[in-house]
C-alpha cells in the first residue's frame, strides 16, 4: 500500500500501472470509457478532475482508494 498525498502521486501510480499492463493512453482510455485527454490529465495529477470518474479508472487497473484517519494503524 502506498500513501498518496496529492493528485500527482495518484497519477504517477496510475501511469506506472498502465505501463506495466503494456497499454497506450489511447487503449487504456478506450477501455475505461474516458477520453485520452482525461486519462492524460489524471496521470499528470490535474487536481480539478472528476473524482468519481478517476475512481472508476483506478478500479479498471485493479487499484482501490482507501481513506483512513491520520495516525490510524494500517
Amino acid at each position: 500500500m502506498k500513501r498518496v498525498s496529492n493528485a500527482k502521486e495518484l497519477g504517477a501510480i496510475l501511469r506506472q500501472r498502465r505501463k506495466e499492463a503494456g497499454l497506450t493512453l489511447k487503449d487504456a482510455a478506450g477501455m475505461a470509457g474516458v477520453g485520452i485527454r482525461f486519462l492524460s490529465e489524471l496521470e499528470r495529477g490535474k487536481p480539478t478532475l472528476q473524482l468519481g470518474l478517476a475512481i472508476e479508472v483506478l478500479q479498471l487497473f485493479g487499484l482501490e482508494l482507501h481513506v483512513r484517519t491520520r495516525g490510524e494503524p494500517q
